[in-house]
């Protein structure tokens, strides 16, 4: 992948990183027990004995259980990825290449594909967690469109921004709730990055 500089990010200092380190093990456990015993009867309780935390703690890094079960959100390295892309690279093609990278990183892991099919089958199946996803949806997209006006020269309030961005966000959405409501437990990966890819393909040649 072609980028516009060769600098290292700086690596995290002991605090960060045993602050990344507390949150993977919560939402580790929460997927844990989630998956064993389901989402309505997981406690924060429960959550903080298998994580070996205080429920205090549980709290202070996610304010409630749905936002364990969603994760972070938006992603800061993404927009660092995305304005890296080449200036006259056409927009969907860096977010396709963007995308993909992250998406990639995540299918290569068992765990972390793993949670993300549960997320998405608890987001279609449970109305808490579906209701703060559609509002994280919202956060995302905000943060995201400085980063499209940036690359278009446009700026971040315009309306085309606002509705690519929309667009963009809602078509990942409704491709990873479509692999989740057909994926087996042979699917290979891949199915995934193609799904997305055939999905951002929509932009560029409509129906």
């Amino acid at each position: 992948m072609t980028v516009t500089h060769t600098s290292s990010p700086a690596r995290p200092g002991l605090r960060e990183r045993k602050k990344i380190k507390t949150r993977a093990a919560i939402r580790r456990a929460t997927y844990e027990l989630i998956a064993q015993q389901g989402y309505e009867a997981t406690t924060v309780e429960q959550i903080a004995a298998a994580a070996e935390v205080s429920p205090s703690t549980v709290i202070r890094y996610f304010p409630a259980k749905e936002d364990i079960v969603l994760g972070d959100g938006h992603d800061p390295a993404a927009d660092a990825a995305l304005r890296a892309r080449p200036a006259d690279e056409p927009v969907l093609d860096s977010l396709r290449h963007v995308i993909e990278d992250r998406l990639r990183t995540v299918l290569d892991d068992p765990a972390e594909r793993t949670e993300l099919l549960l997320r998405a089958r608890l987001i279609r199946e449970v109305p808490a967690v579906r209701a703060r996803f559609h509002e994280s949806l919202a956060d995302t997209a905000r943060l995201v469109r400085p980063v499209v006006a940036e690359r278009t020269g446009r700026d971040a309030d315009d309306l085309k921004v606002r509705v690519f961005t929309a667009a963009v966000i809602g078509s990942l959405v409704e491709t990873v709730q479509h692999w989740a409501e057909h994926a087996r437990a042979h699917d290979r990966p891949g199915e995934l990055l193609s799904l997305v890819d055939a999905a951002l393909d929509v932009f560029a040649d409509g129906l």
